[in-house]
């Protein structure tokens, strides 16, 4: 069962473009995340960090995330390794919360990084920063500071990588089943707490020296 949830939402494409699911869940899950925390940042100060632009992109996350996948040829899976990495990055860096103004820098470092560990070829980084609107030089210090904000933690267990899948699929399901704003959480909530909206993962620690493999 676990597999066939994971296989839907890598495979599984939308029926006007060819995205996987995955592309549409992540963007949705990203964009509350950071709706909440713009939110939050009216009452609590926020550090600023090198993904942070000086004002909002215009291009909503949706858009960003489907013109990665068009352009970086990274295999679907990625897409979930960088959502991974997203969320260890936020429990390690507490004081950088996803928000309107990081996201994007966030969102296409992550799939980088994820592609470089996860793909046998891949784009290097200048092309990231064609596709991502950024200079090179940007991309490699973005990619650096994630790298170091992650302390190298890049090792994905399949155990983990389907965990993940499974909570993206279900949010969807609540995305539909329930209002927008119940899912919102309350601005008492700490700014800086995981990526995941309504719980935390402990990964097995002992299980990351298995490589995923896809």
């Amino acid at each position: 069962m676990a597999e066939a949830e994971t296989n839907t939402i890598i495979n599984d494409k939308d029926d006007q473009e060819i995205v996987p699911k995955i592309i549409t869940f992540l963007s949705s899950l990203l964009q509350r995340v950071a709706e909440s925390n713009d939110h939050c940042r009216l009452f609590q100060s926020q550090k600023i960090s090198v993904f942070h632009g000086l004002t909002r992109p215009t291009i909503s996350i949706k858009s960003y995330l489907e013109r990665i996948f068009k352009y970086a040829n990274c295999s679907p899976s990625c897409f979930v390794v960088a959502y991974v990495y997203l969320d260890r990055f936020v429990q390690m860096q507490p004081s950088l919360p996803i928000n309107s103004y990081n996201v994007h820098r966030l969102l296409l470092t992550s799939v980088l990084v994820s592609a470089k560990f996860m793909d046998d070829m891949y784009y290097n980084n200048a092309y990231y920063a064609k596709v991502g609107g950024i200079s090179t030089v940007e991309m490699n210090l973005l990619e650096v500071d994630f790298l170091f904000g992650l302390g190298f933690h890049l090792n994905v267990a399949p155990t983990t990588f389907h965990t993940y899948c499974t909570f993206l699929q279900r949010e969807m399901c609540m995305q539909i089943q329930y209002p927008l704003q119940q899912l919102l959480p309350q601005p008492s909530f700490n700014i800086g707490r995981p990526l995941k909206i309504h719980c935390c993962f402990k990964e097995d620690e002992s299980s990351h020296h298995h490589q995923l493999a896809v």
